[in-house]
């Protein structure tokens, strides 16, 4: 399946069931930007990471090629000053040379050509432009819950151990930004579940069986006993660092 089709029939539940990025996140990206700057959010999906921006007063534009994905998101957003949805790619985003001002990928780098993405950023960039690379990292031994999500993912899971973004290195990353590397903080970051976010978290997951197809039952019944195992006043906590790897093309 190709990149930009794993989500097509996951949209509602990953609007419901992915976390949203941490306030710091925007707000630290944001620090020398003037107020009218620009932001492409690339491969934004829902918008999850395009709403921080959004609110805190800048121009977005969003490129999601994923038709489903898109339309969700403009059906939240459409409305919201600043904000153009574009079908588009990271290695051919449509947007004009030198007409933007950061460049954030919001779990999304794993899946683009990394070379023709970093033409492209390079393209669209303005001088002093940066880019910023940022995943919400599920920290798979941190409690008994997460080790056995984990562990249930490994079990059920399709392709999970080729597409999963932690096998990015960090050193691959600081390369894709040029001879001085980039840097990399780190933000503390949760999510509370009842049992149907957490079906919506496990059904937002492109490695998963998907509804309908063979093994989401036997995945389903898994989560039941993962959730009665682990719950506490009704629900699950997902631990989470949020990296961001952040800084300009040199």
């Amino acid at each position: 399946m190709k990149a930009e089709e794993r989500f097509s029939d996951r949209v509602d539940a990953y609007e419901k069931g992915r976390p949203a990025y941490p306030a710091a996140v925007a707000r630290r990206l944001t620090e020398r930007l003037d107020p009218d700057s620009v932001v492409a959010d690339v491969g934004a999906g829902t918008g999850l990471l395009t709403r921080d921006f959004l609110a805190a007063g800048y121009t977005v534009h969003a490129i999601e090629p994923n038709g489903p994905m898109r339309e969700a998101m403009e059906a939240t957003l459409a409305d919201r000053a600043g904000f153009h949805a574009w079908n588009g790619t990271a290695e051919d985003t449509g947007l004009g040379e030198r007409s933007v001002d950061l460049v954030v990928a919001g779990q999304a780098f794993h899946w683009f050509d990394r070379s023709r993405a970093r033409q492209e950023f390079a393209r669209i960039l303005r001088p002093g432009g940066e880019v910023a690379l940022i995943w919400n990292y599920r920290l798979s031994d941190s409690t008994p819950f997460m080790a056995a999500y984990e562990e249930l993912l490994l079990r059920h899971g399709t392709d999970y151990r080729q597409v999963e973004h932690r096998n990015l290195r960090p050193a691959e990353l600081a390369r894709f930004f040029g001879v001085q590397g980039c840097q990399l903080w780190v933000v503390p970051n949760g999510q509370r579940l009842d049992r149907a976010g957490l079906q919506a978290r496990v059904e937002s997951t492109s490695y998963l069986p998907a509804p309908g197809s063979d093994g989401h039952q036997a995945l389903s019944a898994a989560l039941d006993r993962l959730f009665e195992a682990h719950a506490a006043h009704g629900e699950v906590r997902f631990d989470y660092d949020t990296l961001v790897y952040s800084g300009p093309l040199t």
